[in-house]
């Protein structure tokens, strides 16, 4: 079976570039080259929540979750997903990350988990997906550490909301 082809990354007079910058002008995937772009501050935050019954939300409040701290563990958890985020999406590359900091938030009333995720670096290319990814797995490891409460939690609204740094410079999501 073939490959679809693309659009080239450089267009002539009528030709529109493809905006999907993992495919080369064949269609084939391949890792962007980063290597002309300038090295620049840059910052990404990212979020999402995990909803779940009051009973689980209580565990988690109360500390008498069977597997522990559930938050302290989901932190860590969230910093070393940022961490491996080119092990685990192919075409992102490895990044030296100078911080991330991770948030938890409770809403009682919610009966909800926000988790946050800043990352940072000073690089080539953004941190977007390191991002993203630490609040990935940041809840699913509140999933993982309560499913013997609750198997029917549900992960929701994980998106980005800002990234700054690089030749687009600052982007920022529109309020919900």
């Amino acid at each position: 079976m073939s490959q679809p082809t693309l659009p080239a990354d450089t267009t002539h007079p009528g030709e529109i570039a493809s905006p999907l910058t993992h495919f080369d002008a064949h269609g084939q995937a391949h890792m962007v080259d980063v290597g002309d772009k300038a090295v620049t501050h840059r910052v990404a935050t990212a979020e999402g929540r995990i909803c779940m019954q009051p009973a689980t939300l209580a565990l988690i409040t109360q500390g008498s979750a069977k597997k522990g701290d559930v938050i302290g563990i989901a932190r860590i958890a969230a910093i070393q997903g940022a961490k491996r985020t080119a092990d685990l999406i192919p075409l992102c590359h490895p990044l030296a990350l100078t911080r991330v900091a991770v948030e938890f938030e409770i809403d009682a009333a919610a009966s909800t988990v926000r988790c946050r995720a800043t990352v940072e670096t000073t690089g080539r290319t953004g941190v977007e997906m390191e991002a993203l990814t630490a609040v990935q797995i940041g809840l699913l490891t509140i999933y993982d550490m309560c499913k013997a409460a609750e198997k029917g939690m549900v992960i929701t609204d994980v998106r980005l909301l800002e990234k700054r740094g690089g030749k687009s410079g600052e982007w920022r999501t529109a309020a919900p």
